[in-house]
């Protein structure tokens, strides 16, 4: 538990980390974590305003999450709501204010919001005290709410927020709200990204990068702490392959119409240039001024590799598209990376692309039933695929198949 004078200056420190934040996903992540622990909540959800409604877009739940065991993630769906005065959340982004509620179960009548205890039925948690907060950016729009649920005192009893809480959070709810806004311009450059090479390949969809990313996230999460690499720099790693990897087929806006839209089996020929599409979307960044850029250029140039070496593009020079000396077959062509030879990124990438492409309905295949394409990743480890990676897909298959309910595809035509 914070005292005051640690409170603030953890503050002004929380300012400077979430705005280092670049994927938006991430961001909430880190916003309601450092939100809860200022004020010793228990949980807390985050709200995005998206036009008239809010979509519930992240949420934390420390006593459910410690009954799941060690390292285990609480698994939540999104949805949406109207912005009015009858929920808790959409009465403070209606009128701007904040509620601090004593108590979720004793709300009078007489006000037009109410709460809704179906989660806690369900669930078997039991909210109490509430604080709901408008995040503002610096123009002074509403752009989410945050909600922290069941405030701790120092024995782990649920009690009131405070009134001096409110001027806290409020502050951290600005510092929360800009970079929620720059995070999302960055969403939102990298999907206009996305939609260019979406308007060459149908399978480039909005959803199928973010499920691909999000996968690659956990993956990579769950990865790290098996090996005990320090949080602070789990989490540098996250941020930017979250956005690397949801660049991993960019270099297809250079592919032919005529090869990427062919509705028949590719030539050999077709599929040689096919298989440039790596080296072209590694070239996008070529000089590379952040660990975005230099891991985007690794994942595009790696995610076809395969465990035994019968991947693409092989060990060549991205920039000049030469082979590297002493890595080349009979004939000259580079050999495809083998193992661990593919770096971590790239191999990790290649499971999330695969299972997601597998599971995905296209305008010229059906969705695979799931235990199908688990099948198939399971038959392709040691072959296409990192065995120990592949293990630990297996060991986070809850998380993955939530991931795929926050990001389902738009009905095809």
């Amino acid at each position: 538990m914070f005292v005051k004078k640690d409170r603030l200056a953890r503050l002004l420190q929380v300012g400077v980390e979430i705005n280092q934040i670049a994927d938006l996903d991430l961001l909430l992540e880190k916003v309601l974590s450092e939100a809860r622990k200022l004020l010793d909540a228990d949980a807390g959800s985050i709200y995005i305003k998206e036009d008239d409604k809010l979509k519930f877009s992240h949420a934390q739940n420390e006593t459910l999450r410690k009954k799941l065991g060690p390292d285990k993630k609480l698994i939540y769906t999104t949805f949406s709501m109207p912005i009015n005065n009858k929920s808790i959340a959409g009465f403070v982004a209606n009128n701007g204010v904040t509620l601090n509620i004593k108590d979720a179960y004793k709300i009078s009548d007489t006000l037009s919001y109410s709460f809704d205890g179906s989660y806690d039925k369900l669930s078997g948690y039991h909210t109490q005290s509430m604080l709901t907060i408008p995040m503002k950016n610096s123009r002074a729009e509403i752009i989410g709410v945050l909600q922290l649920i069941n405030k701790h005192d120092d024995k782990g009893n649920i009690i009131s927020f405070l009134k001096e809480d409110e001027p806290i959070v409020r502050h951290f709810a600005i510092y929360a709200a800009n970079a929620i806004e720059r995070a999302q311009m960055t969403r939102t450059t990298i999907m206009r990204m996305i939609s260019m090479a979406e308007l060459r390949d149908p399978k480039e969809t909005g959803a199928h990068v973010n499920r691909v990313a999000a996968y690659a996230v956990e993956i990579y999460e769950a990865y790290a702490k098996k090996k005990k690499i320090p949080q602070d720099k789990i989490d540098v790693q996250r941020d930017s392959l979250r956005m690397a990897a949801m660049l991993h087929d960019v270099g297809k806006v250079a592919i032919s119409d005529l090869i990427l839209k062919k509705p028949a089996k590719l030539t050999d020929e077709e599929f040689k240039v096919m298989q440039h599409h790596t080296i072209i979307g590694a070239q996008l960044f070529i000089d590379a001024r952040s660990d975005f850029d230099e891991q985007s250029a690794e994942v595009a140039l790696n995610h076809h590799e395969k465990w035994d070496g019968s991947g693409y593009p092989g060990y060549v020079d991205f920039v000049t598209e030469k082979s590297l000396p002493g890595h080349t077959n009979k004939e000259g062509l580079p050999l495809g990376k083998k193992g661990k030879e593919i770096p971590l990124l790239g191999r990790i990438v290649a499971i999330a692309d695969v299972y997601d492409a597998l599971c995905s309905k296209r305008v010229y295949k059906e969705a695979w039933d799931k235990e199908k394409a688990l099948q198939i990743i399971r038959e392709e480890s040691g072959k296409h695929f990192d065995p120990e990676l592949v293990e630990i897909f297996f060991d986070i298959l809850d998380v993955i198949n939530s991931v795929s309910e926050r990001y389902p595809d738009e009905e095809l035509e």
